[in-house]
């Protein structure tokens, strides 16, 4: 007979990590927030959430804690390009423990077939996942809506940074939507139908030059970015010009998934939500 899981561990509580714990406690199910000692983030988790400090390179001490809270489901929503080895560490720990279901610290682009750059450490991990034998769910949702700004400087610069032509269709999901996309089927799924499982949502969908359009604003394209985490920020645009934006794409074969595999097939499975629009979230 197949349950629903009940008790969670989220590792990390920044931006996508306490939404995704708010989801959790106002749907009355066990979490628990796993934090780095000193982070700041425990000041604002909700009334009921225990706070576990720890290293996350200790596999011992994290899998100690994992079974002491009777965890059945681990997530991590820390940054996997810079916390590789934090990342193993935690899949370590959580099989250590026996746990039954991992997310990895996916929440953006779709991984499959990639091997450089943050999207390739990404792939690492779920490698790496994959070869421990752990059932894992994996949520691609494309570019949050929040990161737009972020990424291409509008609507704080009038223009619009774009990498290559800017045409290239690409899934903007809200975080807030993805964050409760996530506790709604973790805890209304059957575990039977989550393990190995992808789900591919989509808020909304358009194209850079698209966006630029509907808003007014003037597109400047740049063959990369210059300034703080200009890096990422090149290899990110680059991906969403190549067709990595999409949830549906498919990287091998460059080209857009079908069924299963097509950008935003699991929003059927939040029926009744509305998801949010780049126009509400950016307040534009």
């Amino acid at each position: 007979m197949s349950t629903t899981y009940t008790s969670f561990a989220v590792f990390g509580g920044g931006r996508v990590g306490l939404p995704i714990i708010e989801e959790f406690a106002r749907r009355q199910v066990s979490v628990v927030l796993f934090s780095r000692p000193g982070s700041a983030s425990k000041k604002t988790v909700p009334a009921g959430v225990e706070i576990v400090e720890l290293d996350f390179l200790d596999v011992n001490k994290i899998s100690a804690a994992l079974q002491q809270h009777g965890v059945q489901v681990v997530l991590s929503t820390i940054g996997v390009a810079a916390a590789v080895s934090q990342n193993k560490a935690i899949v370590d720990a959580a099989k250590l423990a026996g746990a039954k279901l991992f997310v990895p610290a996916e929440y953006g682009l779709t991984t499959e077939g990639q091997t450089e750059g943050p999207l390739g450490d990404k792939r690492e991990v779920a490698d790496y996942l994959k070869a421990t034998g752990i059932p894992a769910v994996q949520f691609y949702n494309g570019l949050f809506i929040e990161f737009i700004p972020w990424l291409t400087g509008f609507p704080e610069d009038p223009k619009m940074r774009v990498i290559g032509k800017g045409e290239t269709p690409i899934s903007f999901t809200a975080i807030i939507d993805v964050a409760g996309f996530v506790a709604h089927v973790l805890t209304t799924l059957p575990s039977a139908e989550l393990g190995n499982r992808i789900f591919r949502l989509e808020g909304e969908r358009a194209s850079l030059k698209e966006l630029a359009k509907r808003f007014n604003a003037t597109v400047e394209y740049v063959d990369r970015v210059q300034g703080e985490m200009g890096e990422v920020k090149t290899v990110i645009g680059v991906a969403l010009d190549s067709g990595s934006g999409s949830t549906g794409w498919d990287v091998v074969n460059k080209r857009e998934g079908t069924g299963v595999d097509a950008a935003g097939s699991a929003n059927s499975l939040w029926p009744g939500h509305q998801w949010k629009t780049i126009k509400e979230v950016l307040n534009l």
